[in-house]
């Protein structure tokens, strides 16, 4: 661990929280605009959570706050760092970057607190930064070795051909992905996601992080990806673009979403639309190794024109023989009839998980969009659903309401 800080830097940091409150996204904006003059430092993020709304922008507004909140309660932000270091493995951030991001940062407070942002306070929040910087690397130095002393195990980018391409229902398509070299892959723990780059068009790279959705084996990883209509089309590329025997680069599995090593209670698997990738990865695992453990997979999607693997999923559920399957449409299309290609309208909501789940010994495992997770995360802990109990995966930056459930 880092020496401690100061009693004079905790205290200052702890008079900036008002500021850092009103004026926290200006000054993680500001950040960014900063940061991203230069162009090394800026291909090592994925664009698509930038912008002057950007969910990124917001995140890290919250994280700052998060950290001069609890600036005497660390122990708090321990599930953060995790999960900060695991992003960082994706993006394959290194030490020697750090620096870029402390000149950008104390040169962002001083801009938009103007007088108010005086050289014992900069001095504070550098000292502030650089005491959480060490405690991510020495994590990250953690990760990266226990990465690359596991069978198949390397350190950052390595490239893979596109195996197979298979499309899953109107939005997804899964791609299996196996290593040029020809050696074998780590084992991922089923629930986490890699990280990908690809050259596009015109010379641009998008980097982009994906659930993992199959079981762990030592040959390939599937990730099973939707075709998004906005954004910066990195989803558009791999759809319409890349073909089987093409090549894009992944960094090792990382995240700090999965299954525990030896599940011990009932698992309940709540998916929203594409969320449903990690899940799947999930029941695999729970399907080839743990006969004994009873699991519920509960899905929600539109229809049955964008929900993917329900056959995969079933004859899984069937052939373990104490798991089963729920489905609910929220859109369901002329053809859609509940009882026949899904299981109920409308949401999944909590008071029916307490009614067909073994609510008070389970452990939930959640993924999908915003909305869905603000309402069931926060809806579980009110129930009395205890948080150790509670586990969740989301695409992109959190935001102020999963902070908030």
């Amino acid at each position: 661990m880092p020496q401690p800080l100061s009693s004079r830097t905790i205290a200052l940091v702890k008079l900036s929280v008002p500021a850092l409150s009103a004026h926290g996204t200006d000054i993680t904006r500001r950040m960014y605009s900063i940061l991203f003059q230069d162009a090394h430092i800026r291909e090592l993020f994925n664009h698509s959570n930038q912008g002057q709304e950007g969910s990124q922008v917001k995140a890290l507004a919250s994280a700052i706050l998060a950290y001069a909140q609890n600036i005497e309660n660390l122990e708090s932000l321990i599930p953060v760092v995790e999960r900060i270091a695991h992003k960082h493995i994706g993006y394959h951030i290194l030490p020697e970057h750090y620096p870029f991001v402390a000149k950008a940062l104390l040169s962002a407070i001083a801009d938009v607190l103007g007088d108010a942002a005086t050289p014992e306070l900069i001095a504070a929040w550098g000292e502030a930064y650089w005491f959480l910087a060490d405690v991510l690397c020495e994590r990250e130095v953690e990760i990266r070795a226990r990465l690359e002393t596991t069978v198949g195990g390397w350190n950052g980018w390595r490239t893979f051909r596109i195996e197979s391409k298979v499309r899953e229902s109107s939005v997804v398509t899964s791609f299996t992905l196996r290593p040029v070299d020809g050696d074998a892959v780590s084992r991922h723990k089923p629930g986490q996601y890699l990280t990908v780059r690809m050259a596009v068009d015109g010379g641009a790279v998008l980097k982009r992080n994906y659930s993992i959705s199959c079981a762990p084996n030592n040959e390939t990883y599937r990730i099973s990806v939707k075709r998004e209509a906005n954004g910066q089309g990195a989803s558009r590329f791999l759809h319409d673009q890349m073909k089987v025997g093409d090549v894009l680069e992944a960094t090792p599995p990382a995240g700090d979403f999965y299954l525990a090593d030896e599940p011990a209670r009932p698992v309940v698997l709540l998916s929203g639309g594409v969320g449903l990738t990690p899940m799947v990865s999930i029941l695999e695992t729970i399907a080839s190794d743990y006969p004994e453990i009873e699991t519920h997979f509960v899905h929600g999607a539109l229809n049955s024109e964008t929900h993917a693997m329900d056959r995969h999923v079933r004859t899984l559920a069937a052939n373990h023989g104490k798991a089963t399957v729920k489905t609910f449409y929220s859109e369901p299309n002329v053809r859609d009839a509940a009882g026949y290609s899904h299981d109920l309208d409308g949401f999944i909501t909590v008071p029916w998980l307490q009614d067909h789940v073994p609510f008070n010994e389970a452990d939930f495992y959640l993924c999908g969009p915003r909305p869905f997770l603000a309402a069931l995360v926060s809806g579980l802990v009110k129930a009395g659903v205890h948080p150790d109990r509670i586990h969740y995966e989301f695409f992109g930056p959190s935001d102020e309401i999963l902070v908030a459930a």
